[in-house]
């Protein structure tokens, strides 16, 4: 790829578009899972009574438990809707992109 098609898809309003979209979503996403991940270390630091209750009677469950996988499970939900931006918004960005370069 030659530099004057570089110059041309940088300067293409669908390809900024795209990178401010992308960007933006993505630090989202992450500051959300920073955020609910610290919270979790935070009661485990400050509050750890809190995660030793067990929600389930007699169980030797702890609140802690599903806690930690609500946790796991919540990434693969931020990953889907990722996924789901990616293979929707910014594929027809994409592609307007690439038609716009050739």
């Amino acid at each position: 790829m030659d530099q004057s098609t570089i110059d041309r898809i940088k300067a293409d309003p669908n390809f900024q578009r795209l990178v401010k979209k992308r960007s933006r979503l993505a630090w989202s996403l992450s500051a959300i899972m920073l955020l609910v991940y610290y919270s979790f270390i935070m009661l485990v630091a400050f509050l750890p009574d809190v995660l030793a209750i067990r929600p389930f009677g007699d169980s030797i469950i702890t609140l802690g438990v599903p806690m930690g996988v609500g946790i796991i499970l919540f990434a693969f939900m931020l990953t889907g809707i990722y996924v789901y931006k990616a293979n929707t918004e910014f594929d027809k960005l994409t592609a307007a992109v690439r038609e716009n370069a050739e």
